[in-house]
């Protein structure tokens, strides 16, 4: 780990153990799903350095990481760790609904609804 120093987005991601290689990593930072201090990052060359916060979506979670150093390689999943203090907010477990998810109207398992159900729901939802 090299101190104070600065090194490429996909780079850091790779030796992170974010995403399998240095091309996945610059295709997720190229799709926008990497922020750099709530800024979007624009390509794979932007540089991190220690302090940064970035967010990263990758499949259908948010991961907050808080940059604590750069990488010299790709080392095991604990020498990973030491690069990032992870700042995430903990998963919503499975089951639960979430918190401001509009309940449903109907029981489940009645079928789909009638274009007239439909139109009620939108009426009382005010979606017109």
């Amino acid at each position: 780990m090299v101190a104070d120093a600065r090194q490429r987005i996909d780079k850091w991601l790779f030796f992170s153990r974010a995403v399998k290689s240095r091309s996945l990593a610059a295709k997720l930072v190229v799709a926008g799903r990497v922020r750099i201090n709530r800024d979007k990052a624009a390509q794979a060359s932007d540089l991190v350095r220690a302090g940064d916060v970035l967010t990263i979506t990758l499949e259908r979670r948010i991961f907050v990481w808080k940059v604590l150093g750069t990488g010299s390689r790709r080392g095991p999943a604990e020498e990973a760790r030491l690069l990032y203090e992870d700042m995430s907010p903990p998963p919503v477990p499975k089951g639960e609904a979430v918190p401001d998810a509009i309940p449903a109207l109907r029981d489940a398992g009645s079928g789909r609804p009638t274009k007239k159900e439909r139109r009620e729901t939108d009426r009382l939802l005010g979606d017109d």
